[in-house]
């Protein structure tokens, strides 16, 4: 570089116009006409302006396209996924017993003793203008299951009415969720403009090498701005009409990072907020809104509700100015879950009831019932057999129990759903397996432990027995630790071999 010395002024010139030139942002900062950024713009009107953005914001106060001029390329979602650099994504939508209305009972209080006003309020009022803590809990527990019969550990955003709501739903996430909360006090973290602490963790949340925060309680903080990589779960209970927003909402989850096993995501919808796909302009044009006027935005008055979001707070009703209502003036309930799968033009390629849903993707790895039985019998874990099914988005375990079957055998449920056969109970293959005298080739302590662990598979089913950690629980104290268990079958290849054939007596007998 001749004479030129590292650091001249004229490298200094050079390196801010060169920076300047490939950096111009058509963002937040250049959509409002009085933003610092804007006037930084203008001054440097001579210079080439290049604006790019993943998210522009028209709207009737900002607009990028004000300033910058309608879009030379736009790259899109759709056009994204065909080409592999974003994440395809699938919709489950969740109907809860109110979500077409809720009506209080005449003289109806709140927990404050307030009257609540007598009219019928729907997904658009709770949360915003009355607050059902069933509701909110009914959610949390939809969020902690779908978790717990996936992945625990993957990053979950949810994105809430309010910060208040935000606050709430942590709170509830954080009880359902209380032996992750104790391995780290950061699983759940409300991350929203007001909270300080929250917003400390936003660059450990979207690191793709830091494991906490996991779940992330938000309003509009993350829905544009941070380069959440490594989301695998967006979970709707906010009103969203713009389809700008939606966007913008949709894109958190479609970073693609397959060297750390994220190739896909989930969207979890409570308030039928994908409804938005069928909108024409769902990956369309950018377009400015004819109202667009320069005005002075105001923000959003914001409540800080805990400097430490490890604390469980009750918020006060007196700070919220919206009635509360416990869960004995509203119970919730979950009564219908629907799987949506879509193409990248956001086109429904198909929706089914979760029950329907789980029939067609089992027979999708099943063609036949002999086929599932022939896998059920050769696979050493079972467990694998429930992850595979947990990674197209079926909780085997949530099913049975929204289905009143608890008591049936994993195996017995899949074959019912299937391929419509008779269920058996865990009971009924136990008392089966009594009755053919199974235990009889064993003696002593090593028949003891057999029959305990018949007991478990009984009241737990059977990836508790083929898990050998089964053996440190209590039930099992009397004959030691479990290295001097196996010992009673001549060592722990013996032992296994026996839970090998204890099983093998279990399905002896198929589904009628």
């Amino acid at each position: 570089m001749g004479n030129l010395a590292k650091g001249s002024p004229l490298i200094k010139k050079l390196i801010f116009f060169v920076s300047y030139l490939t950096r111009a942002e058509c963002h937040r900062g250049s959509a409002k006409e009085d933003s610092r950024w804007r006037r930084i713009l203008e001054y440097f009107s001579s210079a080439t302006q290049i604006g790019m953005t993943a998210t522009p914001k028209e709207s009737e106060t900002v607009s990028n396209i004000d300033y910058f001029g309608e879009p030379v390329y736009t790259y899109s979602l759709k056009q994204g996924i065909e080409d592999g650099f974003l994440a395809p994504f699938k919709v489950v939508n969740i109907t809860t017993n109110i979500g077409d209305g809720w009506r209080p009972y005449k003289g109806q209080l709140d927990i404050a003793g307030n009257e609540i006003e007598d009219r019928i309020y729907n997904n658009k009022d709770y949360d915003y203008n009355i607050i059902l803590e069933d509701r909110i809990n009914q959610v949390a527990d939809e969020i902690t299951a779908y978790l717990k019969s996936t992945d625990r550990m993957q990053k979950t955003i949810v994105f809430c009415a309010t910060e208040e709501h935000a606050e709430m739903m942590r709170i509830a996430l954080i009880n359902l969720n209380s032996d992750m909360v104790a391995k780290n006090p950061d699983y759940v973290v409300r991350i929203t403009g007001s909270d300080d602490y929250g917003k400390s963790k936003l660059k450990y949340f979207i690191s793709t090498s830091e494991k906490y925060p996991v779940i992330a309680t938000t309003s509009e903080l993350l829905s544009t701005g941070a380069d959440c990589k490594m989301t695998k779960l967006i979970v709707l209970d906010k009103t969203v009409d713009s389809m700008t927003t939606f966007k913008q909402i949709i894109g958190r989850g479609t970073r693609i990072r397959e060297k750390e096993g994220k190739t896909h995501f989930v969207v979890m919808d409570f308030r039928n907020v994908t409804r938005l796909f069928t909108d024409p302009d769902w990956d369309g044009p950018i377009e400015q809104d004819e109202g667009f006027r320069h005005v002075e935005e105001k923000d959003n008055p914001r409540t800080e509700y805990s400097k430490d979001p490890r604390d469980v707070i009750l918020v006060d009703p007196d700070k919220l100015g919206r009635p509360i209502v416990d869960k004995d003036g509203c119970t919730v309930r979950i009564i219908n879950k629907t799987v949506s799968v879509y193409d990248s033009d956001g086109k429904l390629l198909r929706q089914e009831d979760i029950i329907d849903y789980t029939r067609t993707n089992i027979k999708g790895e099943y063609a036949s019932l002999s086929d599932f039985i022939r896998k059920w019998k050769t696979e050493d874990k079972k467990i694998i057999i429930e992850q595979s099914f947990a990674e197209l988005g079926i909780d085997i375990k949530m099913l049975k129990h929204d289905q009143g079957m608890d008591d049936v055998d994993d195996f017995d449920f899949i074959c019912y759903v299937a391929y419509g056969k008779k269920p058996l109970t865990r009971a009924e293959r136990a008392n089966n397996v009594k009755k053919r005298d199974f235990f009889s080739k064993y003696s002593g302590d090593a028949k003891a432990v057999l029959e305990i662990l018949l007991d478990k598979y009984m009241n737990q089913g059977i990836t508790e027995v083929e898990d050998i950690k089964v053996l440190s629980l209590a039930d099992f104290a009397n004959y030691g630790k479990p290295a001097k268990i196996v010992k009673l079958f001549g060592g722990k290849m013996q032992y296994e071999q026996a839970v090998k054939e204890l099983e093998e007596e279990l399905y002896g007998i198929e589904v009628g």
